[in-house]
């Protein structure tokens, strides 16, 4: 299982850097194989509709929606309180850290913030 945290998705849309890098990543993503935190989706779409307009915004958040998208509820939240308290994250990113760790997911990312995290696979 993984989670492709937003660096990932908006690498890949904007076709950045480390765009190839993601594609296996993202290309293959579905919802057996993938679960996303419902904060990546907010991210990801903000981002590509302010950088590359709402069509790249709106194909992203479509191959987003093929994956296991996973609300944030009220377990949800104090999990990710707690794990933003022990690692000294921002909202989004212990969000996301504690979806991966929930679902037992390998998080790919290039997020300096997340680099050093237990079951992170940093692309770079």
């Amino acid at each position: 299982m993984n989670l492709i945290d937003s660096y990932g998705w908006i690498e890949y849309f904007t076709d950045g850097p480390l765009a190839d890098k993601y594609a296996p990543y993202l290309l293959n993503a579905n919802e057996k194989n993938t679960v996303t935190p419902s904060i990546v989706v907010y991210e990801v779409y903000k981002r590509l509709k302010k950088e590359k307009g709402e069509e790249v915004a709106l194909e992203a958040s479509a191959q987003i929606m093929r994956t296991q998208v996973i609300p944030l509820d009220e377990e949800s939240a104090l999990r990710a309180a707690d794990i933003s308290l022990g690692h000294d994250l921002a909202m989004a990113d212990a969000i996301v850290y504690s979806t991966a760790k929930t679902y037992s997911a390998q998080l790919v990312t290039s997020d300096s913030h997340l680099k050093n995290l237990k079951g992170t696979r940093f692309i770079e």
